[in-house]
């Protein structure tokens, strides 16, 4: 499959809330950029080596801009930091995308809940399921209201339907009244802290739950065996060692594949499964999706048996 990859300007830089800067991509020859839905995120390559996925967050309709925001992580690895201190008004950036496995299913009632920069793919979500007519609630928390970005443009919404939670005025989201008595039929969306997700997980059933993470959830992976990896279309049969993972055994081999966080978090190296039983640790394939065992992401699954057969 062809990804869209180009470089891209920065066409407006501006803060969104106190530590996240909301930033407008656009083709520099004015050309369309490719469709994309709710839910969606693009790669974005800052340097050598640094690369990171943020979702888009503004209108699907636009082909002419992507939207994205970064907030500032002190602790982080390199990628916000580069994004608030290195890239300027008129820069260029390769992107790739956009991708989504947190794509907005149709329903007729809609739960969401986010934290923090999680806001961003909710933000698209809510349009989307205002103009489908569906019923929707969105539960939004934050350390302080100053740091929660977009809370003017959520105020077009009106009505009752969204709760602003700042954590210094309200303390802890209060997950109960939104995740308590939920009618049939009701979809629920969540995207934040590790926490927070975790929290929702664990009150929420798994199939009306859709989550998406910044962060790789903490795995019970068993034991790294030695295993065999046949890839179908280079004709190259690898063993993949303990200390190695599929995707580094892949490249050693000389076969091009896409890949960024190497966290099974981003799902860019999502690679289709043709034999053989994968071990999954990503943070990305639903339960029922890990379970079909139709693909696996890579760069941190691996397999239950002694030989995988990969679509490569």
């Amino acid at each position: 499959m062809t990804v869209y990859e180009a470089e891209l300007v920065v066409d407006r830089k501006e803060f969104a809330a106190d530590g996240v800067l909301a930033l407008t991509l656009r083709h520099p020859l004015g050309e369309e950029l490719p469709a994309w839905e709710p839910g969606a995120h693009i790669d974005v390559v800052l340097g050598p080596e640094l690369e990171r996925q943020y979702s888009l967050c503004g209108d699907p309709a636009d082909r002419d801009a992507w939207r994205i925001a970064v907030l500032r992580e002190p602790d982080g690895r390199g990628g916000s930091a580069h994004v608030h201190e290195q890239l300027g008004q008129g820069d260029k950036v390769r992107v790739r995308g956009p991708r989504n496995h947190f794509a907005l299913r149709p329903a007729p009632r809609y739960r969401f809940i986010a934290g923090g920069i999680g806001i961003t793919p909710v933000l698209p979500m809510l349009a989307a399921a205002e103009a489908a007519g569906a019923e929707w609630t969105l539960l939004y928390g934050g350390r302080t209201r100053r740091s929660m970005a977009f809370t003017e443009e959520l105020s077009r919404y009106g009505g009752d339907r969204i709760t602003v939670a700042p954590q210094d005025e309200t303390g802890l989201l209060d997950l109960t009244s939104v995740l308590d008595d939920v009618p049939e039929g009701t979809l629920v969306y969540c995207c934040g802290p590790g926490p927070l997700l975790d929290a929702v997980e664990a009150r929420c059933p798994a199939g009306l739950l859709h989550v998406e993470r910044f962060a790789p959830k903490e795995q019970e992976g068993g034991e790294n065996t030695e295993f065999e990896v046949e890839l179908a279309q280079s004709g190259k049969t690898l063993t993949v060692s303990p200390d190695v993972s599929v995707l580094d055994a892949v490249r050693a081999a000389g076969v091009e594949v896409l890949f960024s966080c190497t966290e099974g978090t981003c799902g860019t190296c999502e690679t289709d499964v043709l034999d053989g039983t994968p071990e999954h640790r990503d943070s990305v394939l639903t339960q029922e999706e890990q379970e079909s065992g139709e693909t696996m992401m890579i760069c941190v699954s691996r397999c239950r048996g002694k030989r995988l057969v990969l679509d490569l």
